[in-house]
């Protein structure tokens, strides 16, 4: 027994589902789909290549991504989702059970028909009502029939009876996120007045007849169920957590093998798994739904990404599996780290939701954390011995720079990082100081940095500014400089500004570098203008926010502008868009707005947010003074933490 399991003897043990013994109680959930196949719902090669990873993650069962199971593309929610509605599929499908097999998992295909959100070549989808879509880029709804419905539930069944022959052990099909099956068991699309609407008996039909079907298709296979313990649609009349637990009970009675308990819609007006989410949140839904069901294995996972936390879950009995999906896709090693006693190594899903902000713009998802994600094929990301070992310089020890330099470090070159403040982590400590959300998942990238630049023995100089001066007295010591300083605010924007001298810098303000008053006006709804307010507001300040854009937040990841939204309205602070800055007096800000008119706002303290310019001095200092010189991150242009992290890995793996 390795290290980590003699630590963690519950999460590590052996499990059993139907006639099927699994090597842990890990569970890999299914997490939504890659987007990385092909449109007419062939697996592609880059998926091939990526569940060779998961097939790899060391979980004890392993999920496939949903596949849609109707030949018109109703249940389709992603333009490049795969299909099983046909038996061409199937040596795919076949592939990846054998990958799975051969790492010792138990297999399993879920069967994802969208629903409400389906539909997507189609400019239609279908539910059990006409509930018009309360998102703009879902499609317009028909009403099934009684006898699409047959069809539909038939269709579910002959997709469960090919993932059988293609070797999968057990299927599963999921209402999760708001698809078919959550749509007839919701109040809120599901309208009916016939045998399948009104009462939650009725509501529930449909997925008796589903599970009753692919239990009859596949016998001697389990089936697992995926039902929500809380819709989070109250605004919309959607079912109550009592009804999501009587539809559970509906499950069990129909002798489903398993439930995984899930948090949820897409169009639900609050958070489930993003960062403003702690860890842990969601488990009393598990420990009520495992209460009510102790004959019912009980799988979960709802962020909580820690595997410590989950063998604690499952020793008070709060569930049987740990269901695990966004770790392990920002760190695949995570559950071998955690058997290995090597949790200070694992790189932790943050919840910053990358992964659907990409989705939901029709796009392959990627993680912020793993670079490598979804492009496992590709040679290029693929971290390899150097055919020429160099000496590296990189100047800069935030996300970019320490990610270049472990990278470069284990592919055996030599990395020097210099840091001219006195710590590691640049701009993105700052983040987390004054983060509203969960600050500590954004420190944990920084510790992450800590940890590996030790362990791969690269030298941190801190204390140490890059310059020409300093260059030159190491001339030849080094064969590589990689530039990733990071970006500032354009004060010189200011500078038509009449008492530009009185404004502070974000960045500043962010690092707890200058005081600030109690009447503020921040100049930029980006990123850091928001972080900084809403730091600023929820200790009491009074915050005004000066945006020239029509709407703020524009340069923040899509599945998160609505939070900065919402805090925003929370927190009371005053937003004028449109609106430009004329000058600043020690009495405060005047302001001009597009649609005319100036007035005067009283401020204490005047914080500058935008823009933010690339430091790329020197990449003009270096030229003639190294052999080569490369740059990462927001020293070639200011964007987000996914950025930074993934140009400085793909920079580390080719130098």
């Amino acid at each position: 027994m390795k290290p980590g399991e003699r630590k963690l003897p519950e999460l590590f043990g052996p499990g059993r589902i139907g006639r099927f013994t699994t090597k842990n109680l890990i569970k890999y959930g299914a997490c939504c789909v890659s987007n990385y196949n092909e449109r007419d719902g062939r697996i592609s090669k880059r998926e091939l290549a990526r569940t060779r990873v998961i097939a790899g993650t060391g979980c004890g069962m392993i999920t496939n991504q949903g596949a849609y199971p109707d030949p018109l593309g109703e249940g389709k929610a992603y333009f490049r989702q795969i299909a099983i509605h046909d038996d061409r599929f199937l040596p795919e499908f076949e592939e990846i059970a054998g990958y799975i097999h051969d790492a010792g998992a138990v297999a399993i295909q879920q069967i994802l028909h969208a629903g409400r959100y389906g539909g997507i070549d189609l400019g239609y989808c279908i539910q059990p009502s006409v509930v018009p879509q309360t998102l703009p880029h879902f499609r317009p709804p028909r009403e099934m029939t009684v006898e699409h419905i047959a069809d539909v539930v038939r269709q579910h069944a002959d997709a469960a009876k090919r993932a059988i022959r293609a070797g999968f052990d057990g299927t599963e099909i999921t209402s999760f996120m708001g698809y078919l099956l959550a749509n007839f068991n919701s109040r809120f699309t599901n309208q009916r007045t016939d045998a399948y609407g009104g009462s939650i008996e009725n509501r529930g039909r449909f997925m008796r007849e589903l599970i009753d079907g692919i239990k009859q298709a596949t016998p001697d296979h389990p089936l697992i169920v995926r039902l929500n313990g809380a819709e989070l649609m109250d605004r919309w009349g959607g079912n109550t957590e009592d009804e999501c637990f009587e539809l559970m009970q509906q499950a069990v009675d129909c002798g489903v093998d398993m439930i995984s308990v899930t948090v949820g819609w897409q169009e639900a007006p609050e958070s489930s798994i993003g960062r403003d989410i702690a860890p842990g949140h969601w488990n009393y839904l598990a420990a009520r739904a495992k209460k009510l069901f102790p004959d019912t294995l009980i799988a979960f996972g709802n962020r909580l990404p820690d595997p410590v936390m989950a063998n604690e879950c499952i020793r008070a009995g709060e569930f049987d599996f740990w269901e695990v999906c966004r770790p392990l896709l920002a760190d695949p090693d995570l559950v071998h780290k955690a058997a290995e006693d090597r949790l200070d190594e694992v790189r932790r899903c943050v919840g910053s939701l990358n992964c659907l902000s990409r989705l939901f713009r029709d796009l392959p998802y990627t993680c912020t954390m793993n670079p490598a994600l979804g492009h496992e094929v590709e040679p290029g990301y693929r971290i390899t011995p150097a055919e020429v070992r160099k000496k590296i310089m990189v100047v800069g020890a935030g996300p970019a720079g320490l990610e270049c330099a472990i990278t470069a470090a284990k592919r055996g070159h030599e990395v020097v990082i210099l840091e001219k403040s006195g710590r590691i982590g640049g701009n993105l400590v700052a983040y987390a100081q004054n983060d509203l959300a969960r600050a500590d998942d954004l420190a944990s990238i920084v510790r992450h940095y800590e940890v590996m630049t030790k362990k791969l023995g690269i030298e941190v100089r801190l204390g140490v500014e890059a310059t020409p001066k300093l260059m030159r007295g190491m001339l030849h010591q080094f064969d590589v400089a990689v530039v990733a300083a990071g970006a500032r605010i354009d004060r010189d924007r200011l500078r038509i500004v009449a008492g530009q001298e009185l404004v502070l810098d974000a960045i500043d303000v962010a690092h707890g570098r200058v005081p600030t008053g109690r009447e503020v006006v921040v100049i930029g709804a980006g990123k850091i203008g928001l972080v900084v307010a809403e730091s600023l507001a929820s200790k009491g300040a009074k915050v005004t926010i000066v945006e020239e854009d029509k709407r703020i937040a524009g340069d923040v990841m899509p599945s998160f502008k609505w939070r900065h939204a919402s805090w925003v309205e929370e927190l009371g602070i005053a937003t004028l868009v449109q609106t430009r800055v004329l000058r600043v007096t020690p009495q405060g800000v005047d302001v001009a707005s597009e649609k005319g008119g100036e007035r005067h706002l009283a401020a204490d303290t005047v914080i500058a947010a935008t823009p933010r310019l690339p430091n790329q001095q020197l990449f003009h200092d270096f030229e003639w003074m190294i052999d080569e010189v490369h740059g990462c991150g927001d020293a070639l242009v200011p964007r987000g933490l996914d950025a930074a992290i993934h140009e400085g890995f793909r920079l580390g793996a080719r130098l």
